[in-house]
């Protein structure tokens, strides 16, 4: 493989790392749930988050691939010792949301194969260690996440029009909307761009040695693919749901996002919903265990050169605490309410590096990038607290 091929395979990988990270089971599940609640309007959430995924991306992209570090350093450069919050909240996080997402690609294998969810969670475990166990492993979970993706898009795709929605309302109330729930914005950022989703490509473009100032167009157009990504299968998904929901079907609580798939397409909708979570899931385990343990990783230099090792031990422990204990409720709440802070914590802190010397040297970080960060890492922090002040007291 030619050095620009190389460049280009990861620069596509890293997006759709990124991406399928965000696209695991809490994706599907919330998107549906906020659909059948919105209706049409929740086009104007998923619009509005949109534009603020993206000015998060630029922002934190940007600062790692110039600084040619990663998350944590950067973190530690900044404020001596935030990069050890920064790791403590992002593998907490990823591990937590990991046997989530085990357990989602255990019912996907439930759903196609028929048998039990524990029985799938450690196939789909195996699958995904099976990845990291080859010397190529960068390569290969750029193909693997790219592959997945398209299974992914192309099963919503044919689902959607299948479930006939009505476009031209959707259309109209994603501009116009009859009304507006600023905890779906938030969500729904937190869920695309949150813990450790945010620097999960960056993290993989700088493995890939594509960073530095020289690199800056190719890596906004990996972060901004990222977006596009994750959010085109949203939207598809999103139209697919009001397909069901405006014909007044009410979606089954226990598993909402699988509702159109079974009304529209029956006994095969239940199989193609089983592919699709199984995919979303199995991705997400990857993007999860890839980037903690890249977190990890600059602590020690044999972390660092066992990397892969770290990350199939990653996998068999979320694997192992799902098929013994299940999915553990109080920790994953816990883990949802610290990944609510993570965002603003690290934006603020990528948009104080993007100005620091010994950080970024003579880059000059765009003023209109960095203000878009500002804002959306006030409203994020201000939301945050509110989130978290509910939990407390609730």
């Amino acid at each position: 493989m030619t050095a620009l091929k190389k460049k280009n395979t990861a620069i596509l990988g890293a997006a759709f790392l990124m991406a399928t990270s965000a696209v695991g089971p809490g994706f599907l599940t919330q998107t549906a749930t906020f659909t059948e609640s919105l209706m049409a309007s929740f086009g104007f959430v998923i619009l509005i988050s949109i534009i603020m995924d993206i000015g998060v991306q630029l922002n934190v992209w940007r600062v790692i691939a110039v600084s040619k570090m990663r998350a944590q350093q950067v973190a530690n450069l900044v404020f001596p010792g935030v990069g050890y919050l920064l790791t403590f909240l992002v593998v907490l996080g990823g591990l937590a949301f990991n046997i989530g997402n085990i357990g989602g690609a255990g019912l996907g294998m439930q759903s196609v194969f028929n048998i039990s969810p524990i029985t799938g969670a450690l196939i789909s475990g195996v699958i995904a260690v099976a990845i990291f166990l080859s010397r190529e492993a960068g390569p290969m979970m750029d193909r693997f996440t790219q592959l997945m993706g398209f299974i992914l898009l192309i099963l919503i795709i044919y689902v959607m029009f299948k479930s006939n929605p009505p476009f031209a309302e959707a259309v109209t109330r994603t501009v116009m909307p009859s009304k507006i729930d600023a905890m779906a914005i938030v969500t729904l950022v937190g869920g695309t761009v949150g813990g450790y989703i945010t620097f999960s490509g960056a993290h993989r473009l700088l493995e890939a040695g594509v960073s530095g100032e020289e690199n800056l167009p190719s890596v906004t157009r990996s972060s901004v693919s990222g977006i596009l990504i994750a959010s085109i299968v949203r939207v598809f998904l999103f139209l697919a749901v009001l397909g069901v929901v405006s014909k007044g079907v009410s979606l089954d609580p226990s598993n909402p996002a699988m509702s159109p798939f079974e009304h529209i397409l029956g006994n095969a909708g239940k199989i193609i919903f089983g592919i699709v979570i199984w995919a979303a899931s199995i991705t997400s385990v990857i993007g999860a265990a890839y980037t903690s343990v890249s977190f990890m990783s600059n602590f020690h230099p044999f972390i660092e050169r066992n990397s892969r090792y770290f990350i199939i031990g990653f996998i068999l422990i979320s694997t192992f605490v799902f098929a013994t204990v299940g999915k553990p409720a109080q920790l994953l709440v816990l883990a949802g309410t610290l990944n609510g802070l993570i965002l603003p914590i690290a934006m603020i802190i990528i948009l104080i590096a993007a100005y620091r010397s010994n950080i970024v040297g003579s880059y000059k970080h765009p003023i209109w990038i960095a203000a878009f960060g500002w804002i959306i890492a006030l409203i994020m922090s201000v939301l945050s607290v509110i989130t978290i002040a509910n939990y407390i007291t609730g």
